[in-house]
């Protein structure tokens, strides 16, 4: 990669595939504040989570130029930060960032994104992440809200950098003209009714992921749904460890210094 001298050495991915409209935007975006190595999936990879490839994966380069080289990957989001970091970059990135996903990835949502699987192993590499989503899931969205976003996030995050083992969850609401940004929990809840049925050709039937995303009502006001849904950008702290310390300090009973399994 052609570098340019003293500059931040930025890491971009996605999982909607590095031709996709929302990735093109966030590059563009960022290549004011460092040096960008794009290393995205080749194709769609939505719904990948921190998905790995066992069965082996390619890469090759699509572009370089001054400041920025393009690589498409064979495999998911997380093989494309894995690879990058350990076969492909010639130094650690100093911020490694996901998307601009094509729609959101609010509340649970962000336990199957692939764009956050991503930001989450960069946290696992102890690098600086952060995965951006826009509520709209069309090809063609409008991301000029969600670049002012990210650039403003980005940038605050190379001054300030973040703890190890932390990364962010930024999602931006469709709207013409974003409030503000509101840093917030995620919001509680599940999907229902998430498949629906339809035959192949052959008469089989097959299932289709839709769903409806319902909330915890109770918690809303201060949880990033409540926010997006008032037109905010929200921004929602994540911990690669998910240990439930709470629980751990009340289940000390359950310890025993010795098991003998013939005595069950």
């Amino acid at each position: 990669m052609k570098e340019t001298v003293n500059r931040p050495y930025i890491l971009i991915t996605n999982d909607d595939g590095f031709e996709a409209k929302g990735i093109q935007k966030l590059t563009e975006a960022l290549r004011s504040l460092g040096d960008i190595v794009v290393f995205a999936p080749d194709s769609p990879r939505s719904g990948a989570s921190s998905a790995i490839t066992i069965t082996g994966v390619s890469f090759r380069k699509v572009s370089e130029e001054k400041g920025l080289t393009v690589y498409c990957c064979s495999g998911t989001p997380v093989d494309c930060i894995k690879l990058a970091l350990n076969n492909v970059l010639e130094k650690k990135p100093d911020l490694i960032v996901s998307g601009i996903n094509h729609g959101s990835n609010a509340a649970v949502s962000v336990v199957y994104s692939g764009t956050l699987g991503a930001a989450a192993e960069g946290a696992i590499f102890r690098i600086p992440s952060v995965g951006f989503s826009l509520d709209n899931h069309l090809p063609d969205a409008d991301f000029s809200e969600t670049q002012k976003i990210a650039t403003i996030v980005c940038k605050k995050i190379l001054e300030e950098s973040l703890p190890n083992g932390t990364y962010l969850n930024v999602n931006v609401p469709a709207v013409e003209h974003v409030k503000g940004i509101k840093m917030c929990s995620q919001t509680e809840g599940k999907w229902e009714n998430e498949f629906y049925e339809k035959e192949d050709a052959k008469g089989d039937k097959q299932y289709f992921f839709a769903g409806e995303f319902v909330s915890n009502e109770s918690q809303l006001p201060s949880n990033d749904i409540a926010w997006l849904n008032k037109g905010y950008a929200t921004i929602v702290p994540c911990k690669i460890d998910i240990t439930d310390y709470s629980l751990l300090s009340k289940m000390t009973s359950w310890e025993t210094s010795s098991l003998s399994l013939s005595e069950q």
